[in-house]
């Protein structure tokens, strides 16, 4: 989930990409900060008519762990639409001193209240800003936006279903963290030590508990349709979770098939090698993802 040793500078160049009219061009990505938040946007792979989609991803906070590492290894280039990567909170061009530490150090001193459950709330809040910024820069249609996440960033895209405050179009997560016990449980093997549980720890984590939470996403005006990408070599309490909660979303959708499992042999937890940090070739694992993730959205934004 996090690595101590992991250290980097980091550098950002952006890039402005022309619309003349009407006609988006296609360009490099766009990198940057949006109401705070560290972003890399990468434009439609072709030119669009009019204002193209948007694809909002959060990252895992395993390789890759941030917005730029994330966009290279899942780069969804098949989607006619803007694919912006969200930074995670203290990850990217927002650690301290260049370095993961300071997400070690919130995880062992707390690892649900000031580790998991703060990290996804302040994404999730941040989230609109940033869209409304972006839509203004870029200028894509949020009336058709697809949320994606990787594992922490996967509970982040599960917030945004659940609260209901964003229209979403389409959904996919990757090896998320669909409860936060369960992260909590990874966070124990790793630092051999058991978590000491309060009342206030256990209240955050049945709000990111979302096989618990299924009713508010299926409860939605119009049901999102959801893929959840599950690897076979992932941690088995990710595995069991993600089976649940594709189990439940089914029984309350309308319709069924649109919620799909996805279980992909030979993936583990990261879909990136260490650091995770900068941009790096996209491995054959992750193109897979890439293709089942692509073929979902495509299929879903239209």
């Amino acid at each position: 989930m996090w690595r101590n040793e992991v250290r980097f500078r980091c550098v950002v160049d952006i890039v402005e990409i022309d619309s003349v009219g009407g006609r988006i061009a296609v360009g490099e990505p766009v990198t940057g900060t949006a109401a705070g938040v560290p972003f890399t946007a990468l434009p439609p792979s072709a030119e669009v008519s009019g204002p193209a989609p948007v694809v909002v991803a959060w990252h895992m906070i395993d390789a890759p762990r941030t917005d730029a590492a994330f966009a290279a290894a899942l780069p969804l280039a098949g989607v006619p639409a803007w694919r912006v990567y969200l930074g995670m909170p203290l990850c990217g061009a927002r650690m301290i001193d260049g370095s993961m530490d300071a997400i070690v150090e919130r995880a062992q001193r707390d690892a649900m209240l000031a580790y998991v459950d703060p990290f996804v709330r302040q994404a999730a809040l941040e989230f609109p800003a940033a869209l409304a910024e972006l839509r203004e820069r870029l200028g894509f249609d949020t009336s058709r936006t697809a949320v994606v996440g990787g594992s922490l960033g996967g509970a982040v895209a599960l917030t945004v279903l659940a609260t209901r405050e964003i229209p979403v179009h389409v959904a996919a997560l990757v090896n998320p963290a669909v409860r936060a016990r369960s992260v909590i449980g990874l966070v124990e093997g790793m630092l051999e030590q058991p978590y000491p549980w309060t009342g206030e720890a256990n209240q955050a984590a049945d709000q990111l508990d979302f096989v618990a939470r299924s009713g508010e996403i299926s409860a939605r005006e119009k049901q999102v349709p959801l893929l959840v990408v599950s690897g076979e070599e992932d941690y088995p309490a990710f595995r069991a979770d993600a089976d649940e909660l594709v189990d439940t979303l089914r029984g309350q959708y309308f319709v069924p098939g649109d919620i799909l499992l996805d279980r992909v042999p030979g993936l583990a937890h990261p879909l990136a090698e260490e650091p995770g940090i900068e941009p790096a070739p996209q491995l054959p694992i992750a193109k897979q993802v890439d293709n089942a993730v692509t073929e979902w959205l495509v299929r879903h934004l239209g």
